[in-house]
Protein backbone atom coordinates (compact mmCIF):
# COMPACT_ATOMS: atom_id res chain seq x y z
CA UNK A 1 0.00 0.00 0.00
CA UNK A 2 1.37 3.40 -0.98
CA UNK A 3 2.07 5.91 1.74
CA UNK A 4 -0.16 8.93 1.21
CA UNK A 5 1.84 12.12 0.69
CA UNK A 6 -0.39 14.83 2.09
CA UNK A 7 1.75 17.10 4.26
CA UNK A 8 0.07 19.09 7.02
CA UNK A 9 -0.01 22.86 6.86
CA UNK A 10 3.43 24.44 7.14
CA UNK A 11 5.33 21.34 6.03
CA UNK A 12 7.49 21.64 2.90
CA UNK A 13 7.36 18.21 1.29
CA UNK A 14 9.44 19.31 -1.70
CA UNK A 15 12.72 19.20 0.25
CA UNK A 16 13.93 16.26 2.37
CA UNK A 17 14.19 16.77 6.11
CA UNK A 18 16.59 14.80 8.29
CA UNK A 19 13.93 13.94 10.90
CA UNK A 20 11.65 12.43 8.26
CA UNK A 21 14.49 10.57 6.51
CA UNK A 22 15.48 9.15 9.89
CA UNK A 23 11.84 8.21 10.52
CA UNK A 24 11.78 6.25 7.25
CA UNK A 25 15.01 4.43 8.09
CA UNK A 26 13.47 3.34 11.39
CA UNK A 27 10.32 2.07 9.70
CA UNK A 28 8.09 5.05 10.50
CA UNK A 29 5.29 6.48 8.37
CA UNK A 30 5.79 10.22 8.92
CA UNK A 31 7.75 10.87 5.75
CA UNK A 32 7.15 11.84 2.14
CA UNK A 33 8.36 10.75 -1.28
CA UNK A 34 11.22 13.24 -1.20
CA UNK A 35 12.39 11.87 2.17
CA UNK A 36 12.19 8.26 1.00
CA UNK A 37 14.12 9.15 -2.14
CA UNK A 38 16.82 10.81 -0.06
CA UNK A 39 16.86 7.91 2.40
CA UNK A 40 17.25 5.45 -0.47
CA UNK A 41 20.05 7.47 -2.05
CA UNK A 42 21.92 7.57 1.25
CA UNK A 43 21.43 3.82 1.74
CA UNK A 44 22.82 3.26 -1.74
CA UNK A 45 25.94 5.11 -0.55
CA UNK A 46 26.01 3.43 2.89
CA UNK A 47 24.03 0.16 2.83
CA UNK A 48 24.05 -0.23 6.63
CA UNK A 49 22.49 3.17 7.42
CA UNK A 50 19.33 1.70 8.93
CA UNK A 51 21.44 -0.22 11.42
CA UNK A 52 23.42 2.93 12.19
CA UNK A 53 20.20 4.83 12.91
CA UNK A 54 19.21 2.12 15.38
CA UNK A 55 22.63 2.31 17.04
CA UNK A 56 22.06 6.03 17.64
CA UNK A 57 18.78 5.25 19.38
CA UNK A 58 20.47 2.57 21.48
CA UNK A 59 23.07 5.15 22.54
CA UNK A 60 20.29 7.50 23.64
CA UNK A 61 18.88 4.79 25.87
CA UNK A 62 22.27 3.86 27.34
CA UNK A 63 23.32 7.44 28.02
CA UNK A 64 19.93 8.24 29.60
CA UNK A 65 20.20 5.27 31.93
CA UNK A 66 23.75 6.27 32.88
CA UNK A 67 22.87 9.92 33.47
CA UNK A 68 19.81 9.19 35.59
CA UNK A 69 20.95 6.01 37.29
CA UNK A 70 24.63 6.79 37.93
CA UNK A 71 25.11 10.55 37.54
CA UNK A 72 21.90 11.58 39.33
CA UNK A 73 20.63 13.81 36.51
CA UNK A 74 16.94 14.66 36.62
CA UNK A 75 16.73 17.29 33.85
CA UNK A 76 17.33 16.99 30.08
CA UNK A 77 17.28 19.25 27.03
CA UNK A 78 17.22 17.21 23.82
CA UNK A 79 17.97 19.32 20.73
CA UNK A 80 17.11 17.84 17.35
CA UNK A 81 14.62 15.38 18.80
CA UNK A 82 13.19 14.01 15.58
CA UNK A 83 9.90 12.19 15.16
CA UNK A 84 8.98 10.23 18.32
CA UNK A 85 10.32 6.68 18.40
CA UNK A 86 9.42 4.68 21.49
CA UNK A 87 10.90 4.46 23.92
CA UNK A 88 11.62 8.17 23.82
CA UNK A 89 14.29 9.78 25.99
CA UNK A 90 11.87 10.81 28.74
CA UNK A 91 10.35 7.32 28.88
CA UNK A 92 13.78 5.75 29.44
CA UNK A 93 14.81 8.39 31.98
CA UNK A 94 11.51 8.30 33.87
CA UNK A 95 11.59 4.50 34.03
CA UNK A 96 14.64 4.97 36.29
CA UNK A 97 13.53 8.16 38.08
CA UNK A 98 9.86 9.09 37.48
CA UNK A 99 10.46 12.71 38.57
CA UNK A 100 12.81 13.41 35.62
CA UNK A 101 11.96 16.40 33.44
CA UNK A 102 12.74 16.62 29.71
CA UNK A 103 12.45 19.47 27.20
CA UNK A 104 12.56 18.45 23.55
CA UNK A 105 13.57 20.85 20.77
CA UNK A 106 13.13 20.46 17.01
CA UNK A 107 12.36 22.65 14.00
CA UNK A 108 10.34 20.27 11.82
CA UNK A 109 6.55 20.91 11.79
CA UNK A 110 6.04 17.13 11.52
CA UNK A 111 7.72 16.74 14.92
CA UNK A 112 5.52 19.54 16.25
CA UNK A 113 2.49 17.59 15.05
CA UNK A 114 3.62 14.70 17.24
CA UNK A 115 4.45 16.83 20.27
CA UNK A 116 1.58 15.32 22.25
CA UNK A 117 3.38 11.94 22.19
CA UNK A 118 6.52 13.63 23.48
CA UNK A 119 4.66 15.23 26.38
CA UNK A 120 3.04 12.10 27.85
CA UNK A 121 4.99 12.19 31.09
CA UNK A 122 4.78 10.40 34.40
CA UNK A 123 2.69 12.23 37.02
CA UNK A 124 5.87 12.91 39.03
CA UNK A 125 7.89 14.30 36.11
CA UNK A 126 7.27 16.53 33.14
CA UNK A 127 7.98 16.50 29.42
CA UNK A 128 7.67 19.54 27.14
CA UNK A 129 8.33 20.41 23.50
CA UNK A 130 9.75 23.59 21.96
CA UNK A 131 9.48 24.25 18.24
CA UNK A 132 12.83 26.00 17.70
CA UNK A 133 16.13 25.81 15.83
CA UNK A 134 19.65 25.16 17.11
CA UNK A 135 20.75 28.06 14.90
CA UNK A 136 18.95 30.37 17.35
CA UNK A 137 20.00 29.01 20.76
CA UNK A 138 19.08 32.19 22.59
CA UNK A 139 15.41 31.63 21.71
CA UNK A 140 15.56 28.15 23.17
CA UNK A 141 16.98 29.42 26.45
CA UNK A 142 14.32 32.09 27.00
CA UNK A 143 11.34 29.97 25.96
CA UNK A 144 8.88 29.75 28.82
CA UNK A 145 8.41 26.02 28.30
CA UNK A 146 12.07 25.54 29.13
CA UNK A 147 12.36 28.04 31.98
CA UNK A 148 9.14 26.80 33.61
CA UNK A 149 10.02 23.12 33.23
CA UNK A 150 13.69 23.09 34.21
CA UNK A 151 15.68 24.67 37.03
CA UNK A 152 18.79 26.01 35.31
CA UNK A 153 20.54 26.43 38.65
CA UNK A 154 20.67 22.63 38.89
CA UNK A 155 22.54 20.23 36.54
CA UNK A 156 21.01 19.56 33.15
CA UNK A 157 21.93 16.99 30.49
CA UNK A 158 22.08 18.49 27.00
CA UNK A 159 21.79 15.89 24.23
CA UNK A 160 22.43 16.39 20.51
CA UNK A 161 22.02 13.09 18.70
CA UNK A 162 22.99 13.19 15.01
CA UNK A 163 22.11 16.88 14.73
CA UNK A 164 25.36 18.88 14.55
CA UNK A 165 25.96 17.26 11.16
CA UNK A 166 23.17 19.49 9.81
CA UNK A 167 25.17 22.67 10.42
CA UNK A 168 28.00 23.64 8.12
CA UNK A 169 31.15 25.13 9.62
CA UNK A 170 29.97 28.51 8.29
CA UNK A 171 26.90 28.17 10.55
CA UNK A 172 29.24 28.08 13.57
CA UNK A 173 27.87 24.91 15.19
CA UNK A 174 30.41 25.13 18.01
CA UNK A 175 29.34 28.68 18.80
CA UNK A 176 25.63 27.80 18.77
CA UNK A 177 26.29 24.82 21.01
CA UNK A 178 28.50 26.86 23.34
CA UNK A 179 25.65 29.30 23.95
CA UNK A 180 23.60 26.43 25.34
CA UNK A 181 26.53 24.95 27.26
CA UNK A 182 27.40 28.27 28.90
CA UNK A 183 23.82 28.60 30.20
CA UNK A 184 24.08 25.36 32.16
CA UNK A 185 25.51 25.09 35.70
CA UNK A 186 28.45 23.06 36.95
CA UNK A 187 27.64 19.35 37.05
CA UNK A 188 25.71 19.45 33.77
CA UNK A 189 26.41 17.00 30.96
CA UNK A 190 26.68 17.11 27.16
CA UNK A 191 26.03 14.03 24.99
CA UNK A 192 26.76 14.04 21.25
CA UNK A 193 26.72 11.57 18.39
CA UNK A 194 28.13 12.68 15.03
CA UNK A 195 28.70 10.94 11.68
CA UNK A 196 32.26 10.65 10.47
CA UNK A 197 34.27 9.75 7.40
CA UNK A 198 37.03 8.37 9.64
CA UNK A 199 35.84 4.75 9.34
CA UNK A 200 34.89 4.56 5.65
CA UNK A 201 35.76 7.72 3.66
CA UNK A 202 34.48 6.39 0.32
CA UNK A 203 30.99 5.52 1.56
CA UNK A 204 30.65 8.68 3.64
CA UNK A 205 31.80 10.88 0.76
CA UNK A 206 29.20 9.21 -1.47
CA UNK A 207 26.54 9.93 1.16
CA UNK A 208 27.56 13.59 1.34
CA UNK A 209 27.34 13.84 -2.45
CA UNK A 210 23.85 12.29 -2.42
CA UNK A 211 22.70 14.64 0.34
CA UNK A 212 24.08 17.68 -1.47
CA UNK A 213 22.36 16.68 -4.70
CA UNK A 214 19.10 16.34 -2.77
CA UNK A 215 19.50 19.77 -1.11
CA UNK A 216 20.14 18.37 2.35
CA UNK A 217 23.15 19.29 4.49
CA UNK A 218 25.33 16.47 5.78
CA UNK A 219 28.69 17.36 7.35
CA UNK A 220 30.75 14.44 8.67
CA UNK A 221 33.45 15.38 11.15
CA UNK A 222 36.61 13.77 12.45
CA UNK A 223 37.19 12.55 15.97
CA UNK A 224 39.28 15.64 16.75
CA UNK A 225 36.51 17.92 15.47
CA UNK A 226 33.91 16.14 17.59
CA UNK A 227 36.16 16.32 20.65
CA UNK A 228 36.39 20.10 20.20
CA UNK A 229 32.64 20.41 20.78
CA UNK A 230 33.30 19.21 24.34
CA UNK A 231 36.17 21.63 24.95
CA UNK A 232 36.44 22.77 28.58
CA UNK A 233 34.25 19.93 29.87
CA UNK A 234 35.51 16.64 31.32
CA UNK A 235 34.92 13.63 29.07
CA UNK A 236 33.32 10.68 30.80
CA UNK A 237 35.08 7.35 30.26
CA UNK A 238 35.58 5.98 27.59
CA UNK A 239 35.74 9.43 25.93
CA UNK A 240 34.85 10.06 22.28
CA UNK A 241 34.55 6.58 20.78
CA UNK A 242 32.58 4.79 18.04
CA UNK A 243 28.91 4.95 19.04
CA UNK A 244 28.69 1.17 19.36
CA UNK A 245 31.64 1.18 21.78
CA UNK A 246 30.21 3.73 24.24
CA UNK A 247 29.46 1.66 27.35
CA UNK A 248 27.84 -1.25 25.47
CA UNK A 249 25.42 -3.23 27.59
CA UNK A 250 25.66 -6.46 25.57
CA UNK A 251 29.44 -6.79 25.60
CA UNK A 252 32.01 -5.28 23.29
CA UNK A 253 30.79 -5.09 19.66
CA UNK A 254 32.54 -7.34 17.16
CA UNK A 255 33.24 -4.35 14.91
CA UNK A 256 32.76 -1.00 16.68
CA UNK A 257 33.45 0.84 13.42
CA UNK A 258 30.42 -0.70 11.70
CA UNK A 259 28.37 2.41 12.55
CA UNK A 260 30.06 5.53 11.22
CA UNK A 261 29.42 7.74 14.24
CA UNK A 262 31.50 9.15 17.04
CA UNK A 263 29.81 9.41 20.43
CA UNK A 264 30.77 11.04 23.68
CA UNK A 265 29.57 12.38 27.01
CA UNK A 266 31.21 15.13 29.07
CA UNK A 267 30.57 16.83 32.43
CA UNK A 268 30.86 20.55 33.10
CA UNK A 269 33.42 21.18 35.87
Amino acid sequence: MEIEDRPPSGVDASVPHSARVYDWWLGGKDNFAVDRAMGSALIEAIPTLRTMAKENRRFVHRVARYLVGEAGIRQFVDVGTGIPTRPNLHEVAQSVAPETRVVYVDNDPIVLAHARALMMSTPEGRSEYIHADLREPEKILVDARLTETLDLTRPVALTLIAVLMLLRDADDPAGKLRTLMDALPSGSYLAITHPTADFNPAEMNAAVAAATQGRMTLVPRSRAEVERFFEGWDLVDPGVVPVMAWRPEDGAPEDPHAAYYWAGLARKP
